[in-house]
C-alpha cells in the first residue's frame, strides 16, 4: 500500500458501506424468517398435486432457500468490511503516529515514487534557524523508523487485499444467486484463502513425500474447513484437476518409498473422506467460471492414464476414489457418470479394462474393503448421496441407456481379492444408488424420510423392474435388499399392480405384472429382503382398507387377499430356485428388517394397531412355514398364510362395522381372492 493513501486515506465511504451491509443484513434476516416460516411453511403443508408437486413447490422451496443464502451472504459481507475498515483505520493511526514519534527525532518519512518511501532528517542542523536546537538521532533510530513504517503499510496491504480475496471469492461462487457461506469476521476469510493455496502447493510440490506431521495438519485443516465453499472452491482450482490425479495416484503406490504408507495408513480413510467432502463442496460452487472448467477437464481426464513409479491408472480409477464422501454437484455428477458409462461400453470387458496395469493397480481406496479399482463403485457411492442426480443418471437413455448398462449389461468383478466371500462393492454401491434414484432417499442417510413420489421416480422404478427381472436368477444378491427398498417406498403401486385381475394397459398405476413377480422372487431368496417386502405391503393393505374409498369397500379385502396370493407364489418360486441351497435362518426372528424404515410408509393410529396385530399373526405363519420345511410343494399355499389372513379380514372388519358378513364368511372370501391371486400370478410366472 502506498504511503500517502493510509496515510490521508479517507474512510468514511467504507464506514458507511458496513453500516449499509449490516442494515441489508438485518432487513433479509427479516424477510428470511418470513420466507421460512410463512412460504414455506404453508408449502410444506400444502396438498400438492400434478405440476404442483414437483414444479411449483420446489420453486417456492428454493425461493426460501435463496432469501437466507442473500442473508447470509450480506453478513458476511458485511462482517469483512466491517473488520477491514477497523484494521486499516487502526493502521493509519499507527502510521501517523509512527511519523509523529520520527518527528521527535529530527527523521521524517516522505514519499519515494511507485509506492515506495524514504527515511530522512526533517531539519539539516546546518539549515537550522538561529537559536533553534535540532533533535539528535542515530541510524539505528532511523533504521527501526523504516522498518516500522513499512511493517504498518505491509500490513494494510494485507489486509485490504485478503479482505478483496475473499469479497471476490464469496461473490463469484454466485453470480446470479446468493452464496451460503458465512464469514464472522475478515481474518477467518482471509486464513481460508492463506489455507487453501498453502495445502494445494503443499500437495502439489511435496504430494506423498510430506512429513507425517505435516500429513496430521493437512488432515486436521481439511476437516476444519467441511462446510466452507469458498475455501474449498480456491483449494480445487489451485491444485487443478490433473494435479489432484497425480497426487492421489502417487500417494496410493507404496512403491516410491514414501513413509505416508507405513507411518499414517490407518488415518488415510479419514483423509480420504476429508478430501473427498473438500471437493464435493467445490463442485456446489455451481455459478463459479472456475469449477465449471475444473469440472469439465476432470470429465475428459478419466480416459487419461496417470503414471505413478510403480503401474498406471485411469482417471476415473483416481477421481471415482475421492467421490466417496459429500454431496456432489448433480450436473457434475451426471456429466462424469455419463462419460464414464460411455467409456466402459467402448472398452467392452471393464473386468480387463480397469485390471489392465502392469503390475496390477495399486489399492486406492482406503475406505471399507474394495480397493477402488472399480471406478463404478466410488461413483454410485457419490450418485446415491444425491438422490435428483440418482434420479436423472438411471432414467438417462442418451446418449446411452444408463439403467440397462448397469443394472443389465454391466459385468463386474472381484474388488476385494483379500474376502472372496463378500460381496460385489460395485453392485453394493449400484443398489444404493438406484434405491437413491427411485425413491429420492439416500439410503445411508438413515435421518431422512421421502418427499412425496414424482413421476420421475416411478419412471425409474419401471426401468429397473424391466432390466434386473430380464436377468432371471442372475439377478444380482447385492440388489435383493435395495430393491425390496424400492418397492416398500411405492408400496401402493406393487400392491394396486400385485391385486390386479388383469394386466391392464391403459391404468397408468399398474406395474408390469411379469416384472414385478420376478423382481419380488428374487427378492423373496434374502430372508431380510422378503421380510422388508412384505413388512411394507401388511401396511399397504391395512392402509388401504382403512381409506376411505368411492368405491365398494369389498374390493379392499378381495385386494388384499389377491396381494397375498401374488406374494405368496413369488415367494415358492423363490423357494423352488432354491430348493438345494436354502439360505434362510432356521428361525424366523422379527427384528424390524434394517434398513426398512425409511422406505415403508407411514400409517394413521388405528390403522397401526391393525398393522400390528398382522405382523405377530404373519409371523406366525412364516415361523410355521420354516418348522414344517415347505421348500418344495405348493399343494396347500395358504396354510401357512392362514394367521395372516384371519387377520385381514378381521381388520377389515373393524373398518367396516355394520357389515352383513360373518368373520366366517370374511374368512372365505378373503382366501378364495388369495387363491385367485395366486392363480394368476401363476399364469404370470407360466408366461415368461
Amino acid at each position: 500500500m502506498d504511503l500517502e493513501a493510509l496515510r490521508f486515506a479517507d474512510f468514511s465511504k467504507l464506514s458507511t458501506a458496513v453500516a449499509d451491509w449490516t442494515a441489508m443484513a438485518t432487513k433479509l434476516w427479516e424477510l428470511e424468517s418470513d420466507a421460512r416460516g410463512d412460504l414455506g411453511g404453508k408449502a410444506a403443508k400444502a396438498d400438492w398435486a400434478g405440476v404442483n408437486a414437483t414444479v411449483t413447490r420446489e420453486f417456492i422451496g428454493k425461493t426460501a432457500k435463496e432469501f437466507a443464502d442473500a442473508a447470509t451472504e450480506a453478513t458476511s459481507i458485511g462482517n469483512i468490511l466491517r473488520d477491514t475498515h477497523g484494521e486499516l483505520v487502526d493502521y493509519k493511526a499507527r502510521l501517523n503516529e509512527a511519523i509523529r514519534r520520527g518527528l521527535d527525532k529530527n527523521l521524517t518519512v516522505v514519499p519515494a515514487g511507485n509506492g515506495g518511501f524514504t527515511v530522512t532528517m526533517n531539519i539539516h542542523p546546518d539549515r537550522a534557524a538561529k537559536g533553534t536546537t535540532v533533535p539528535e538521532h542515530t541510524e539505528a533510530d532511523a533504521t527501526a523508523l523504516r522498518d516500522e513504517v513499512q511493517r504498518i503499510l505491509e500490513g494494510a496491504a494485507e489486509s485490504d487485499a485478503t479482505a478483496a480475496q475473499a469479497l471476490t471469492m464469496l461473490v463469484s461462487q454466485t453470480p446470479y444467486g446468493f452464496s451460503d457461506a458465512a464469514y464472522y469476521d475478515r481474518d477467518r476469510a482471509a486464513d481460508a484463502m492463506k489455507d487453501a493455496d498453502r495445502i494445494a502447493k503443499l500437495l502439489k510440490t511435496k504430494g506423498d513425500d510430506m512429513s507425517p506431521e505435516e500429513f496430521d495438519k493437512l488432515n486436521a485443516d481439511l476437516a476444519k474447513y467441511k462446510d466452507d465453499r469458498p475455501f474449498q472452491e480456491q483449494l480445487a482450482t489451485t491444485i487443478g484437476p490433473r494435479g489432484l490425479l497425480d497426487f492421489w495416484a502417487d500417494l496410493a503406490d507404496p512403491s516410491d518409498g514414501g513413509t505416508l504408507q507405513r507411518s499414517r495408513h490407518d488415518q488415510l480413510g479419514d483423509f480420504q473422506r476429508n478430501l473427498s467432502l473438500t471437493l464435493a463442496g467445490a463442485t456446489q460452487v455451481t455459478d463459479s467460471p472456475a469449477m465449471r472448467t475444473w469440472e469439465n477437464d476432470m470429465v475428459k481426464l478419466g480416459e487419461e492414464r496417470i503414471q505413478t513409479r510403480g503401474s498406471q491408472v485411469y482417471g476415473y480409477q483416481v477421481m471415482s476414489n475421492l467421490m466417496r464422501s459429500g454431496d456432489w454437484d448433480n450436473r457434475f455428477l451426471n456429466d462424469y457418470g455419463n462419460a464414464l458409462v460411455a467409456t466402459e461400453k467402448k472398452m467392452k470387458l471393464p473386468a480387463n479394462y480397469w485390471n489392465g496395469g502392469m503390475p496390477p493397480v495399486p489399492k486406492m481406496n482406503f475406505i471399507g474393503e474394495d480397493f477402488g479399482r472399480d471406478p463404478m463403485t466410488g461413483f454410485m457411492t457419490a450418485l446415491a448421496a444425491s438422490p435428483n442426480a440418482a434420479t436423472e443418471f438411471f432414467n438417462a437413455t442418451q446418449p446411452i441407456d444408463n439403467a440397462q448398462y448397469v443394472l443389465g449389461d454391466r459385468q463386474t468383478f472381484d474388488d476385494t481379492p483379500l474376502n472372496t466371500k463378500d460381496g460385489n462393492a460395485a453392485r453394493e454401491a449400484t443398489g444404493a444408488a438406484l434405491v437413491s434414484a427411485a425413491t429420492g432417499v439416500d439410503p445411508n442417510n438413515m435421518t431422512t424420510r421421502p418427499d412425496d413420489l414424482t413421476p420421475e421416480h416411478r419412471q425409474v422404478l419401471d426401468r429397473s423392474l424391466k432390466y434386473l427381472s430380464e436377468r432371471g436368477d442372475e439377478f444380482p444378491s447385492e440388489m435383493r435388499d435395495d430393491m425390496a427398498k424400492v418397492l416398500s417406498a411405492h408400496s401402493d403401486v406393487v400392491h394396486h399392480s400385485a391385486s390386479a385381475m388383469s394386466d391392464t394397459p391403459d391404468d397408468p398405476r399398474q406395474l408390469d405384472r411379469h416384472h414385478l413377480l420376478e423382481v419380488s422372487k428374487q427378492v423373496s431368496r434374502d430372508q431380510n429382503s422378503y421380510g422388508m417386502l412384505n413388512e411394507a405391503m401388511n401396511r399397504e393393505m391395512i392402509k388401504d382398507i382403512h381409506a376411505e374409498h368411492p368405491r365398494d369397500p369389498d374390493e379392499t379385502l378381495q385386494d388384499a387377499g389377491r396381494t397375498v396370493g401374488f406374494l405368496e407364489e413369488a415367494r415358492y418360486q423363490a423357494l423352488k430356485t432354491d430348493k438345494d441351497d436354502p439360505t434362510w435362518e432356521a428361525k424366523w426372528g422379527y427384528h424390524g428388517f434394517g434398513g426398512a424404515a425409511n422406505f415403508i410408509p407411514v400409517v394413521g393410529d388405528i390403522a397401526q394397531r391393525g398393522v400390528d396385530a398382522l405382523a405377530y399373526q404373519w409371523q406366525l405363519d412364516e415361523q410355521a412355514r420354516i418348522d414344517a420345511g415347505v421348500q418344495d410343494q405348493n399343494a396347500k399355499t395358504f396354510t401357512h398364510r392362514e394367521n395372516q389372513l384371519r387377520a385381514l379380514s378381521e381388520e377389515w372388519a373393524k373398518a367396516n362395522p355394520g357389515h352383513p358378513y360373518t368373520p366366517r364368511t370374511l374368512e372365505q372370501e378373503i382366501n378364495t381372492s388369495a387363491v385367485t391371486g395366486n392363480v394368476a400370478a401363476k399364469g404370470l410366472a407360466g408366461a415368461q
